[in-house]
């Protein structure tokens, strides 16, 4: 099969031949028909997870695709469904599992880290049971493969853990794949939503999304006073959605008394210790929370509020990608090249 290789730190990916995956016993074979292209992906091609990542790695963990071969193990899927994945795939059986937080298992296995992703025309899938999910027929390969990674951690971080109700405010901050989703969603929930960034065009996106206010914080003096000002005493709850000191730093301190500061940007390299303002935290009793992946079992909830039309996915989706577009696209992360998701659909 085709796919696109990461076979050094920072070093162009290759697109080679490989041999087609074996059929895990637990597991499946999809035939990828859309996969997304990440940051997450980007850190690991920089090298930021040191030696916890083996090379080579074909990249890839939002994928969506058809069944084409089921494991013995495996049972209530066929070839030919429909299907994607969670970015982490569960074990289903430790006690976080059980309490349904599948996207804490402490022995969850992910693509593109823990074994090949879906730069490629297919895909082994271990854990097939606990993990696939079936797309309806109102869910598009390229829609279902944006949600895979940002719009799921977006999707939780916002209704669980930002815990943010009708009325209240939420700050974003970093408008990138994840940060729209979050807008998108919050929004839809009848949220008052600030949206914060350094793009013009995607600060224009977001307003087109649901944000009932803007910052561009390339050409602002001080983002936390502002947001302080506009909602008239601080967001309930703030989402650093890009993962920077600054980022971080400014959504604790534009927090109201009582406010939920969402970590859901990753903290690699120079930002992987951030100052926190823990005066800050202690006088306003703010709340930290780390968000990262989704369960399973949201799954249905998102796929009725895309068929209602409360919330469409697929209009974050900014370009449709050759896998050779898509290896080129995947080492200019740092960059923010373009404004909402690429997605690779040829392969």
């Amino acid at each position: 099969m085709r796919a696109a290789l990461i076979t050094g730190y920072q070093r162009p990916l290759e697109l080679v031949t490989v041999a087609d995956p074996e059929l895990p016993k637990d597991g499946i074979i999809m035939k990828v028909r859309a996969t997304g292209v990440c940051r997450s992906d980007w850190h690991t091609w920089m090298g930021h997870y040191g030696d916890q990542i083996a090379l080579p790695m074909i990249p890839g963990h939002e994928m969506a695709g058809d069944v084409l071969e089921v494991g013995p193990d495996v049972t209530g899927i066929s070839p030919g469904d429909r299907v994607t994945v969670p970015f982490g795939l569960a074990c289903g059986r430790c006690h976080t599992c059980l309490d349904g937080n599948h996207q804490s298992c402490a022995t969850q296995v992910q693509p593109s880290t823990d074994f090949n992703g879906s730069f490629a025309e297919m895909i082994a899938l271990p854990r097939a049971n606990i993990n696939v999910v079936k797309l309806p027929d109102e869910v598009g390969y390229a829609e279902a493969a944006s949600l895979g990674c940002r719009f799921i951690t977006a999707f939780r971080g916002v209704v669980e853990q930002a815990s943010v109700r009708p009325g209240d405010w939420l700050a974003v901050h970093g408008c990138g794949g994840v940060g729209l989703s979050a807008v998108m969603i919050a929004a839809s929930m009848g949220v008052n939503v600030i949206a914060v960034d350094i793009d013009d065009a995607t600060l224009a996106m977001a307003s087109g999304i649901g944000a009932v206010a803007t910052i561009n914080a390339a050409h602002s003096s001080d983002v936390p006073d502002e947001i302080i000002h506009l909602t008239g005493g601080g967001a309930h709850a703030s989402m650093d959605a890009l993962g920077s000191t600054v980022t971080c730093r400014n959504s604790i301190l534009c927090l109201r008394a009582m406010g939920r500061h969402v970590q859901v940007g990753l903290m690699k390299d120079r930002h992987e210790h951030p100052e926190i303002p823990m005066g800050v935290v202690v006088s306003r009793e703010i709340d930290i929370r780390g968000s990262r992946g989704m369960s399973p079992k949201n799954y249905p909830a998102i796929f009725n509020m895309i068929r209602s039309g409360v919330v469409a996915p697929k209009t974050l989706i900014d370009r449709e990608l050759s896998l050779e577009e898509g290896a080129n696209l995947l080492t200019r992360m740092d960059q923010f090249p373009g404004t909402g998701v690429a997605v690779i659909t040829s392969f």
